[in-house]
């Protein structure tokens, strides 16, 4: 089974890294990363970069496609390239998945039409111009199409979908050896439960500080 990681400037890096590291130990998978052209990709702060072992052209049948978000996913969203490599894989995918942002990308490339999907919550708001139907649950099944919400719902949706594929006792022992069992030390990890004045923060600005 061949997993695709769509890599593309700036890129956040846990959005492509948490579902490779739990759906990535799939056994016999072979993960590669790819980019419109191989090398080293920015994520989205500048300082990380991962390297795409190949170009989108050598890239045709993949079982599984991950498209990771970014902050400014117009700019893929209005690139013809990628987006014709997405409806070209997609025809012959098992799995089309995406984290964040990336389910933008999956919907300017006409893949969500009708469908419901999730997104970061700060972008949710711009899938419906997109013919797609919010949800502001973590991770969103529809059909052969699972989209997670932001960048650290990635990892529940590879051992979510890992479960689907390989069962759940395989999912479980993925889980168990990545010690995945979150207890964050804030509960402020969704605009439902985050201080009002923060969620309205960033909102505003986007950023932390």
């Amino acid at each position: 089974m061949q997993i695709a990681v769509l890599l593309y400037d700036r890129f956040t890096a846990l959005d492509a890294v948490g579902p490779f590291d739990t759906l990535g130990r799939l056994t016999g998978a072979d993960v590669v990363f790819v980019s419109e052209r191989p090398g080293a990709v920015r994520t989205d702060n500048g300082a990380l970069a991962l390297v795409a072992d190949k170009g989108l052209d050598e890239v045709t049948r993949p079982d599984i496609v991950l498209v990771p978000g970014g902050p400014h996913p117009e700019r893929e969203m209005a690139n013809p390239v990628v987006m014709d490599w997405l409806r070209t894989v997609d025809a012959t995918t098992a799995w089309t998945t995406s984290v964040c942002t990336g389910s933008l990308l999956l919907a300017s490339a006409g893949l969500l039409q009708g469908r419901r999907a999730t997104s970061h919550w700060l972008y949710l708001d711009r899938l419906p111009r997109l013919g797609v139907e919010p949800t502001g649950e973590r991770v969103v099944f529809d059909g052969k199409y699972v989209t997670a919400a932001g960048v650290s719902a990635g990892i529940d949706m590879g051992l979510t979908l890992l479960g689907r594929i390989a069962g759940d006792d395989y999912a479980q022992a993925v889980q168990l050896m990545t010690e995945y069992d979150p207890r964050p030390p804030y509960d402020a990890g969704s605009p439902d439960k985050a201080p009002a004045a923060l969620v309205e923060r960033l909102r505003g600005n986007g950023t932390p500080g």
